[in-house]
């Protein structure tokens, strides 16, 4: 099979020749029909990580955003059939420990990350080995694409967990969202479908306006305002109520804990790069003062995704509005590179394999 491979940190990845993937005894094999290319990837590809011993090995084969068709099932396998259509979790757990079995799968310790890890080869692949298939594979509903499922993939279902898991955003409430890349975006159409209203931020005016048809009420360009925290408390009249960095740096990161209003609720989804090393100072005075809630978010346990699938067949949320550009296995490298400079918008997604 094909497949796109780090060799060196920051170099093109390359197309390779390389051994279809066999399924384990509890797992499956799935065709790849679709996989979205995430910021995540570009981190990985990067060699980001080191600084909290998460760095991808080279010869990686990297995406972790895959739908598709299973192909082939071990024989402990008992839910999960050859010709299912399905969905792939980039945070797969063991499907038998205390976090799986509680519903925290993904933060599974002896779970496993698709396309990061060395024992789990991503899907910028025509096939990816997906193990403890029962846990963690949820079939496709009927009217949902791949390519619609591709764009849930990690940043979507990052944003719904985030928001309504960990930050309980409710209706009525502002949320601010810091950085409007893949994840960003997706937060603002949850958190509508959530009932909440929606401050947008970002310095460039694509990626913003991609936010207002989404839904958002007001958007902010950073670069165009003295201070984006006080525009945020302005536009919510007296700060939001919750606080997403989608970006990672300390600049997002401060703007997001500085623009809420007190008991806020501040969202770490983002992952730092080279600047900020895993490291952001945070004002630690005004957290207990104001008595903000600092709070992190890491995918979505694969046993939740039911919630975000119901949204997307009932019509309340549409992942598909996400997607600006199908692209084949060969510009995967290309389109990598496109983000260094934050050149791409919404959600890419390969659909050629």
């Amino acid at each position: 099979m094909r497949a796109a491979v780090v060799r060196e940190y920051g170099e093109p990845l390359e197309i390779e020749e390389r051994e279809r993937p066999a399924a384990p005894p509890d797992g499956v094999v799935v065709a790849v029909e679709a996989c979205g290319i995430c910021r995540s990837d570009w981190h990985a590809w990067q060699g980001h990580g080191d600084w909290v011993d998460d760095r991808v090995p080279r010869g990686q084969v990297l995406g972790h955003e895959p739908a598709g068709r299973v192909v082939e099932a071990g024989p402990d396998v008992e839910t999960v059939a050859v010709g299912d259509r399905v969905a792939v979790p980039f945070c797969l757990g063991d499907g038998t420990c205390s976090y799986c079995l509680s519903g925290r799968g993904n933060v599974c310790p002896d779970g496993t990350a698709l396309g990061f890890e060395a024992d789990a080869p991503g899907a910028f692949a025509e096939f990816v080995a997906v193990p403890a298939a029962d846990y963690n594979l949820l079939a496709l509903p009927d009217g949902v694409s791949p390519t619609a499922m591709a764009a849930l993939g990690c940043r979507y279902v990052t944003a719904y967990h985030a928001l309504e898991h960990r930050a309980h955003l409710g209706a009525g409430e502002w949320l601010a969202v810091h950085g409007c890349g893949g994840v960003g975006l997706s937060a603002v159409q949850v958190a509508r479908a959530l009932g909440a209203r929606v401050v947008a931020v970002d310095v460039r005016e694509a990626p913003l306006t991609k936010a207002a048809e989404l839904g958002a009420d007001v958007t902010v360009d950073a670069s165009a305002v003295e201070a984006t925290a006080t525009a945020v408390r302005e536009a919510t009249g007296g700060g939001a109520h919750v606080a997403m960095d989608a970006l990672g740096s300390e600049v997002t990161a401060r703007d997001a804990l500085d623009g809420l209003r007190r008991a806020g609720r501040y969202l770490q989804v983002g992952l730092t790069g080279d600047d900020e090393r895993g490291e952001i100072p945070l004002p630690t005075d005004a957290i207990a003062g104001r008595e903000l809630s600092v709070l992190g978010a890491r995918g979505m346990p694969p046993t939740r995704y039911e919630e975000v699938l119901a949204l997307v067949t009932g019509g309340h949320l549409d992942p598909g509005a996400l997607v600006t550009r199908e692209v084949s296995l060969e510009e995967v490298p290309e389109r990598l590179a496109a983000m260094t400079d934050y050149e791409t918008v919404g959600v890419e997604v390969v659909t050629e394999f």
